[in-house]
C-alpha cells in the first residue's frame, strides 16, 4: 500500500515523476499497490486519461506493473535497479569466478582479422543505402545455420545476443504482455523484460532446459512469447535434449500464436548439438552471438527467424543505429574464414573445467549442475552466506539472486579462469560454504 506517500502532479509526466521519486527515495517499497486511475485523478483533480498516460510511461520504463482487475503495483524488482548491481567486488588477492567472461587465453587475436577488415572497408566503402548484411557473413552464417538443422529464414546482424533478443521482443510485444524465461536464467534478459514493460513468467529449468509442464503453464496462462537458451544456458549450464525438445516442440504446436525465441550463444563453445525450436510457431528467431567464442568486444550476433520477424527487426534498426559495422562484420568473416576458433579444441576445455568441478564437489556431497558451456550452477540453503565464506576462502562466485525469479537460492561459479589443478581446492571452499540436499532442478 501506499502509506504516507502522496503522489503529485497535474501533468502525466509529473505524476509519472512523483512514483518514481516515492520508488527512489523507499516510499513506495516494491509490490506496492498504486491508487486506481480514477481515484487518482478525483484526488489530483485531472482527468482520468491523464492518469492513465503516466501508468502508462511508468509501465514502458519497466518500473510498474499492471495485472488486469488487480490494479498497478511498483515492480518487485524494478528496471532502475538492474540485477548487475548484485555483483560481488572482488577484493585484491581473490579469484574472480563470478563475472561469466570467456577465458582470455581461448579467443583469438583480432589484429590479422581487423587489418583484413580495413582492406576490404578500403576496396568498398559502406555508404548509405548499402545492404546492411555483408552478403558473405550471411553465406556463411546461413551455411551454418543450415548444418545444424535451423528453418530456413532471411538473416540480420544486431550488436550482440540482447540487442536481438530486444530487437525481437520489440517487434511483437507491447508493455503489459507476459513473456516465459527461464528460472534461474540470465538476469540480462530478466532486466530487459522489466526494461520493456514486460510481465515475466518464470519457467523452472532442468539439466535438459526448460521443464514441460512449467512451460505449459506459462502458455496457458497467457505467454505471448517464450525465450529458450538452446545451450551452455546462463547461470546452469542446460542444454536443451533431442527429448525434450520434441516434447517443447509437441506443446508450443498447440500455441501457433506464441513468439519463440531460441538464444545460442554457446554456438562455437559447446560440443552439444543445436535443438532448435524455431519453425514450430509462425514467429520465431534465433540469435548467435560472437562474444563468447571470439570475444565480447566484437559487438555482433547473427539472427535468423520468420519472414514476418526479421523484417520488422530491420525496419526498425534502420531507424535507429541503422546497420552494424561492415568494419566488424569483415572481420567476423575473416575470423571464420581463417578457422581463428578451434571450436572443438574450446568446447573440449571448458567441459574438462566444468565436468572436473561438478564431479568434485559431488564427490564432496555436494549437488552441482553444468551439462554445458562455461558455468557451474550449485543450489545452496544460505545464498549470502554461501557467497561471504567463498570470499573468505579466497574465491568471489556470483549470487543466484542475479539470477532467480521463484527458483531457490544458488551461486553461479564460472569456471573459465580455473585451472584444472585448482579444481580440487575450488572444490573444497564451496563443499565448506554449501550445505543443501540434492535435487533434480533448481528451485
Amino acid at each position: 500500500m501506499l502509506g504516507e506517500y502522496r503522489i503529485t502532479g497535474r501533468r502525466a509526466s509529473d505524476i509519472a515523476a512523483s512514483v518514481e521519486a516515492g520508488i527512489g527515495s523507499g516510499a513506495l517499497a516494491p509490490g506496492a499497490l498504486l491508487p486506481p486511475m480514477r481515484e487518482l485523478a478525483g484526488v489530483l483533480g485531472v482527468n482520468p486519461n491523464t492518469v492513465a498516460a503516466a501508468y502508462r510511461t511508468l509501465r514502458e520504463r519497466g518500473v510498474i506493473e499492471t495485472d488486469g482487475r488487480r490494479g498497478s503495483r511498483v515492480r518487485g524488482r524494478p528496471a532502475s535497479a538492474p540485477r548487475d548491481e548484485l555483483r560481488v567486488a572482488v577484493p585484491p588477492g581473490v579469484r574472480d569466478v563470478a563475472s561469466g567472461n570467456p577465458d582470455v587465453r581461448l579467443l583469438p587475436a583480432l589484429d590479422a582479422a581487423l587489418a583484413e577488415a580495413a582492406r576490404r572497408y578500403a576496396r568498398t566503402p559502406t555508404l548509405y543505402g548499402d545492404d546492411p548484411v555483408v552478403p558473405e557473413l550471411e553465406r556463411l552464417a546461413r551455411a551454418d545455420l543450415d548444418a545444424d538443422g535451423v528453418p530456413a529464414g532471411p538473416v540480420g546482424v544486431t550488436s550482440g545476443a540482447l540487442d536481438g533478443i530486444e530487437r525481437v521482443l520489440a517487434a511483437h510485444l507491447r508493455p503489459g504482455d507476459a513473456v516465459a524465461i527461464e528460472d534461474p536464467g540470465w538476469g540480462s534478459v530478466l532486466d530487459l523484460a522489466a526494461a520493456l514493460g514486460l510481465r515475466v513468467l518464470p519457467v523452472a529449468v532442468d539439466d535438459d532446459g526448460p521443464v514441460v509442464p512449467a512451460v505449459e503453464r506459462a502458455l496457458a496462462e497467457g505467454a505471448r512469447a517464450l525465450l529458450v537458451t538452446a545451450r551452455a544456458q546462463n547461470p546452469t549450464g542446460a542444454a536443451v535434449s533431442a527429448g525434450r525438445a520434441a516434447e517443447l516442440r509437441a506443446v508450443l504446436a498447440r500455441y501457433p500464436q506464441v513468439l519463440v525465441v531460441d538464444d545460442d550463444h554457446g554456438h562455437a563453445i559447446v560440443d552439444l548439438p543445436l535443438h532448435s525450436l524455431g519453425g514450430v510457431t509462425r514467429h520465431w528467431a534465433l540469435v548467435r552471438s560472437t562474444a563468447k567464442a571470439y570475444g565480447p568486444d566484437l559487438r555482433l550476433a547473427v539472427l535468423t527467424g520468420d519472414a514476418v520477424t526479421l523484417d520488422r527487426v530491420r525496419g526498425r534498426q534502420r531507424l535507429g543505429p541503422g546497420w552494424v559495422s561492415r568494419l566488424l562484420q569483415y572481420a567476423v568473416v575473416e575470423l571464420w574464414n581463417s578457422g581463428a576458433v578451434d571450436r572443438a579444441a574450446v568446447a573440449r576445455s571448458y567441459a574438462e573445467r566444468r565436468d572436473a568441478l561438478v564431479a568434485a564437489l559431488r564427490e564432496r556431497g555436494v549437488p552441482a549442475h553444468g551439462r554445458s558451456g562455461m558455468n557451474v550452477w550449485v543450489p545452496v540453503a544460505d545464498e549470502t552466506g554461501a557467497v561471504t565464506r567463498l570470499l573468505a576462502a579466497g574465491w568471489a562466485a556470483a549470487p543466484g539472486g542475479r539470477f532467480r525469479v521463484e527458483s531457490g537460492p544458488g551461486v553461479r561459479i564460472t569456471v573459465s579462469s580455473v585451472q584444472p589443478g585448482e579444481v580440487p581446492g575450488l572444490a573444497a571452499a564451496v563443499a565448506a560454504s554449501v550445505r543443501r540436499p540434492a535435487g533434480g532442478r533448481f528451485d
